[in-house]
């Protein structure tokens, strides 16, 4: 039988990837009849191109970020992953800790569920001021410029208040998680706010990013993934990448939708 060609190959690949969100290379080389180094080398070079993520095993999808969901859109997406994944990474918050949260919609669901005694919060989301009245706690809400689709506050003014503090911890939600690139942003300010966090941060800096965000590339870079100590995502990762991840130092924690412990590696 004769062959694919690259091109017809590479079109394969990617309408898999789409249908399945990752791919081995044992499945490639069978489904495509060609052997697992031509398969490797297809990777390799949609890699090169930015289409998808090379693991050890395969391959996940990789995907643009086009258009930023307004915030009250992107309250809907996702909501359970997020609620869950909030639920986690606010038991990882010690008493007496100081915490940074930017916007966002999983930020949000961190701040919801936090309970430690004495936590400090300095956010530059809006609406986590507007919820924290009835908290009893101590929250710093940074000034600026108002930014509606993460419902927070961004600009220079922000980013000095937030260089005034050493916090304890960063919870942190991005719009793309990419071993290859990084965390990104949708927008440039807030990208800045982040990397500013992560950079007065003093101990673990954590992601909240459902599974959707993984293998995803907006348009502005935080930093790479090497900056990040904690990643709180849903069952939706895949186990590859998730390897992948732990073996670049993360601690990968999976919310799953039962009561009780997550999963966890790293």
């Amino acid at each position: 039988m004769e062959q694919p060609l690259p091109a017809e190959r590479h079109r394969r690949i990617q309408e898999l990837l789409r249908e399945r969100q990752a791919v081995r290379v044992s499945t490639l080389s069978e489904l495509l009849g060609v052997s697992e180094v031509t398969v490797r080398r297809d990777l390799e070079e949609l890699e090169r191109r930015g289409l998808l993520e090379r693991t050890h095993g395969g391959a996940i999808a990789a995907q643009r970020m086009r258009i930023e969901p307004a915030y009250l859109e992107a309250i809907t997406l996702h909501a359970d992953q997020k609620r869950r994944i909030g639920e986690i990474a606010a038991g990882l918050v010690q008493p007496g800790d100081t915490i940074f949260l930017n916007g966002g919609t999983t930020t949000l669901q961190v701040f919801r569920h936090l309970e430690a005694p004495g936590a400090k919060v300095v956010t530059n989301h809006v609406g986590i001021a507007l919820e924290s009245s009835d908290r009893g706690v101590e929250l710093i809400l940074v000034g600026g410029e108002y930014r509606s689709p993460s419902n927070s506050c961004v600009g220079m003014f922000a980013a000095d208040t937030v260089r005034k503090v050493f916090a304890t911890k960063a919870i942190l939600g991005v719009e793309g998680v990419s071993r290859r690139t990084g965390l990104t942003a949708a927008a440039a300010q807030e990208a800045n706010i982040a990397r500013v966090m992560i950079d007065q941060t003093q101990g673990q800096v954590i992601v909240v990013a459902d599974s959707s965000k993984l293998g995803t590339v907006a348009d502005f870079a935080i930093g790479p993934i090497d900056q990040v100590s904690v990643l709180v995502t849903d069952l939706g990762i895949d186990d590859e990448y998730r390897q992948e991840l732990m073996e670049l130092g993360l601690d990968v924690i999976v919310a799953d939708d039962k009561v009780g412990a997550p999963a966890r590696g790293g």
